[in-house]
């Protein structure tokens, strides 16, 4: 998670860097700070410092990975990495549902947007429970 970390800390600080720039540049410019695409990169700077803060609190407990490791062989990281589902249609349902929340936005209508957001929260939950066989069934 280390590597994550660094990257995700590497784009933060770019993008205050670069909203720093961009608002003197604008304002420089003789026109005043353009204020959308300044606060839409400290968002940014933002939204990926979050990521950063996330994937370092989860680097310092776990223990270190093969991709943490500059002499880690490609063999390290062998092995099972979890399972996936042969063949699904939720992700379809999902799509279709946002779908058409993205319709209910283009055209305005709200029911229609509440309606896709919510066929959108059962397709995820769907999706997520698709191989759920319930607590007391596994440990029988």
């Amino acid at each position: 998670m280390k590597a994550e970390f660094r990257l995700f800390g590497l784009i933060s600080g770019f993008l205050y860097l670069a909203a720093i720039v961009y608002a003197f540049w604008t304002r420089a410019a003789g026109h005043g700070v353009e204020w959308i695409g300044t606060v839409a990169l400290v968002l940014s700077g933002l939204l990926t410092g979050m990521c950063t803060l996330y994937f370092f609190l989860v680097a310092r407990r776990i223990d270190a990975r093969p991709e943490d490791d500059p002499d880690a062989e490609m063999s390290d990281g062998a092995g099972e990495v979890g399972f996936f589902s042969p063949g699904s249609y939720w992700p379809f349902g999902v799509a279709l549902a946002c779908l058409i929340a993205g319709i209910g936005l283009v055209y305005w209508q709200v029911w229609l947007v509440a309606v896709g957001l919510l066929a959108v929260l059962g397709g995820t939950g769907g999706l997520l429970f698709e191989y759920y066989t319930g607590a007391r069934r596994a440990a029988e």
